[in-house]
């Protein structure tokens, strides 16, 4: 054996930074957009927002200051670059081709049975028909309503203190998560004097806010009604059996008849079980759609992007040409330059992330045609492949493009993945059903059941199957679960406990 050195020649790929970022850009939702394209302003000196009114852009193939002019059949320098995005997660670029390298054209546009045209900034499209931004929670959040109540609640300064703690460990829905030991442990209290303080904040409106869990919370607002006696303690420690409306055996061990259970029960569920919801809160962000999605008057769709969640940038050429006209250093010179290449590949890349929603968007249209004409019994079975193969581009693209994007739609908002939906067989090798679809025929079911004719899971198996849905009675109980729908043993005792 010995020690020797050799030179080998060889290839191999790299991921370059640039298209990183483009990967990075397309599954972004609108709002993570908005802020990552804020940051790139401040650091980038070269960067500005687009004026709504401006003229020409920064220059051909930028990303326009109005999307009036965004087209899928664009051929421009744009066109030529579209599959720059188009990559798996383990797809790069070879070094020395640089990240603007370009790539092969197009393929073939998309189907004509959709309005491809319609990728403007409103014009047709009426945007008022939908209100997204309605708010209908108070303008103050549940701690700040809390804190105001525990300055004139006449507590000492370190019970304050203590108080302080607790309603910062409150949640939106008004529950207090933190043990107590845990909050006498941080703040050096005794575990007695923190009980007492809690105590005094479970006094604050709404009535049963801070509460350790729904019987508490419950048990807070009874209180307060004058209502809680040892059988309603019996039902609130029985929740479990409310739940599974075992009406009969909740009576016997509350010790009431079928009446008074029956006057209990109305009484509890005029109980909040979430009192902080009535609040505002400060995580809570409204869906603005992506994707707009209208018919027109010869029963295609049109697809409209969103301008509004568009950030519009422009890159200063004429103050980089001022700048680089002065006199600098080596280091002065390379910051400039990495500073004009990624505004202009930031520019290129959102241009081309808003064609490439379109293009997704426009395609999962013309798939579910029918869903959008009439209603969620046609949604077809649908997954990122079959997308991926008409427009031309990888699975991982389509599946960055639909996370968290959301289309408005005459039926709806709705999250572009919630189009993909596994294939349920159909008997007799027939077209195969949408699952999305067949969970709707199960609750279509469900809903029109009478008194006496609730439906077992194996008698909804029969039905589907005379729909020519090849089905198993496992997967009908999965769905129906999805739903929220008890099953059939406990509806009858829903049906008897109201009759």
């Amino acid at each position: 054996m010995k020690q020797s050195l050799d030179m080998r020649q060889g290839q191999s790929l790299v991921m370059t930074p640039q298209l990183q970022q483009a990967i990075k850009l397309l599954q972004l939702s609108n709002q993570e957009l908005a802020e990552f394209v804020e940051a790139e302003i401040e650091r980038n000196p070269l960067l500005n927002k687009a004026d709504d009114n401006a003229g020409e852009p920064a220059e051909p193939g930028e990303a326009p200051a109005r999307r009036e002019q965004l087209s899928l059949d664009d051929n421009s320098g744009m066109g030529a670059a579209r599959d720059q995005l188009d990559a798996p997660g383990e797809d790069v670029f070879e070094p020395g081709t640089g990240s603007d390298a370009a790539l092969p054209a197009e393929g073939s546009g998309p189907s004509a049975q959709t309005d491809w045209s319609s990728a403007t900034s409103g014009g047709s499209f009426n945007s008022e028909e939908y209100d997204f931004a309605a708010n209908l929670s108070s303008d103050a959040t549940l701690q700040e309503h809390l804190h105001n109540q525990l300055n004139i609640a006449g507590l000492s300064a370190a019970d304050r203190l203590i108080g302080a703690r607790l309603i910062d460990e409150t949640d939106e829905a008004g529950y207090l998560r933190a043990p107590l030991e845990d909050v006498a442990k941080a703040l050096g209290a005794d575990i007695a004097n923190v009980a007492a303080v809690l105590e005094v904040c479970q006094g604050f409106e709404p009535t049963g806010v801070m509460a350790r869990s729904i019987p508490e919370c419950l048990t807070l607002q009874l209180k307060e009604r004058g209502r809680f006696d040892p059988a309603m303690e019996i039902m609130l420690d029985n929740l479990d059996m409310v739940a599974r409306h075992d009406l009969k055996a909740l009576a016997d061990k509350c010790g009431v008849d079928k009446a008074d259970l029956a006057d209990m029960l109305t009484e509890l569920r005029q109980l909040s079980p979430k009192p902080g919801s009535g609040f505002s809160s400060d995580t809570t962000i409204a869906v603005a759609p992506d994707v707009f999605v209208r018919e027109l008057p010869n029963g295609t769709f049109a697809v409209e992007l969103n301008s509004e969640t568009l950030p519009r940038v422009l890159m200063d050429k004429a103050y980089y040409a001022e700048v680089t006209a002065l006199p600098m250093r080596d280091k002065e010179k390379e910051f400039i330059s990495e500073c004009a290449s990624s505004a202009s590949w930031l520019i290129k890349s959102l241009d081309q992330r808003a064609r490439t929603i379109l293009k997704v968007a426009s395609e999962i249209v013309r798939q579910q045609d029918a869903f959008f004409a009439h209603g969620v019994a046609h949604l077809r079975p649908l997954n990122l492949k079959q997308v991926a193969d008409v427009i031309e581009m990888h699975e991982s693209t389509v599946s960055r493009v639909t996370s968290n994007k959301y289309m408005a739609t005459p039926r709806g908002l709705f999250e572009l993945k919630y189009f993909f939906s596994a294939s349920i067989p159909a008997t007799g090798g027939g077209e195969a059903h949408s699952a999305e679809a067949v969970r709707h025929r199960i609750k279509v079911l469900i809903d029109g059941e009478t008194d006496d004719g609730v439906l077992s899971d194996d008698q909804i198996v029969e039905i589907l199957t005379g729909y020519g849905i090849d089905i198993a009675r496992r997967t009908v109980a999965k769905y129906r679960e999805s739903l929220n729908i008890p099953s059939s043993v406990q509806r009858r005792r829903i049906n008897r406990a109201s009759a």
